[in-house]
Formats: C-alpha cells, structure tokens, sequence
C-alpha cells in the first residue's frame, strides 16, 4: 500500500493563488529556493521564488496585510504551499543523509532526527496543504524586520513563541504577529513563533505535489 502523503497527492492548483497578485506589497524571501536554508540546497518543487497560497489563506492574509499596513508594517514571507515532494526530501536527508553543514546555522543544539521528534519538521507538513505560513514582519520606518529575538528555521526553544529567553520587545513583536495571525483565523504552533496555518482550511485531508511556480498556476 502506498504511504499516506502518495494516496492523498495532487497535482491539481485550481485552488491557489499567487500571493503576490493578492497582496501587491508583501515582501517574499522564499528560503527554499535559495541554499540559504536547514539542508543548504534548493528544495525539490520549488522551481520560482515565490509564495503560493490556497484562495481562503490568501484572503485571510490579505485581512493580517491591511490590518498590520495601516500600523506600520508590511508582512515578509519564508515559506507558504510547500509541495509534498520537498516534504520528502526533508525527510530522507533527516533519515539517510550525513551532511550536517547547515547545523550551525538552523540546529546547533540538537541532532538531525531530533528535529522531526521534536515537531519541527513534520513528516507530513500542513504546509503541503496549502493553508500554511511561515512569516514576520518589515518595519516600514527602518526597512528592516522586527527582532522576533530568533531567526526564521532556528530550531531551538527560544524559538518557541512563549520562549522568554528574549526580551520584552522581542516577545512583544512576537504578540503582534500572532494577535493579527489569530484575529483573522490563523492558528499558531507551539515551537515556531513564525508559522501558522488557516484554522478553516479548505483541503484538511490533500496533500498537493505541484510545484512552487506561478507559471505553473497560469497553466
């Protein structure tokens, strides 16, 4: 019997967006088209550096963009649909690979396979169903992301949303990402203050497979 995420995969992007065509001033900087990242190559799936959403996530976003806009804030984000495919070689180089050379950067204190013991990277990632997001915010006076007091993809407590191993300002900018999050229906995760995912979300039991591509939506 085929696992899980191969049954229930999709090709099909009827549902989704592009974020970009939804919220013309969100700022993109999608760390898995880019080395810059746990593993330290381009993930599989993500052909353009861009964010795709399902069309309930995106609206709800666009409620989190207006509402931080007019409060001085633009939203930055990492990550939204991530195909199942990059899911999986997340979890082959967990399993099989030795190279550890990002591990000062994302996972300093802990061993590969603790990553996936300890909910940071899932074997099966809601992100995959295309109602999940991992972002911060732009101060628009600076230009420059808020101080959330731990980098995006350090996977470690501090990041942690109620970590208070950062200061007052850095866990209350946390509260301001997360308040807006929750307000328009997002939920939050317990370990990572940057992600969430569509409370309602319109695909609970799909995990789609088609790449990260806008072109690919235009299809």
């Amino acid at each position: 019997m085929a696992p899980d995420y191969q049954r229930k995969a999709t090709m099909d992007p009827s549902g989704f967006v592009v974020l970009a065509d939804m919220i013309p001033h969100i700022v993109q900087e999608i760390r898995y088209y880019s080395t810059y990242n746990f593993i330290g190559d381009r993930i599989d799936g993500y052909e353009e550096p861009c964010a795709l959403l399902t069309k309930e996530a995106a609206r709800a976003l666009k409620c989190v963009s207006n509402e931080l806009f007019v409060q001085g804030y633009r939203l930055k984000v990492f990550d939204a649909y991530r195909p199942a495919g990059a899911v999986r070689q997340f979890v082959l180089w967990g399993i099989e690979d030795a190279d550890i050379r990002m591990k000062p950067y994302f996972y300093p204190e802990l061993e590969k396979q603790e990553l996936f013991s300890k909910g940071y990277i899932a074997k099966m990632s809601s992100h995959s169903r295309g109602s999940a997001v991992d972002l911060t915010l732009l101060d628009m006076k600076t230009g420059r992301e808020l101080d959330m007091g731990s980098p995006f993809d350090l996977f470690s407590e501090i990041s942690h949303p109620d970590s208070r191993d950062v200061t007052g300002e850095q866990y209350e900018n946390r509260m301001i990402l997360r308040k807006a999050m929750m307000r328009n229906g997002f939920v939050p995760i317990d370990c990572e203050w940057w992600h969430f995912v569509l409370g309602d979300e319109p695909f609970p039991d799909t995990y789609f497979e088609f790449p990260v591509s806008a072109q690919y939506l235009k299809k």
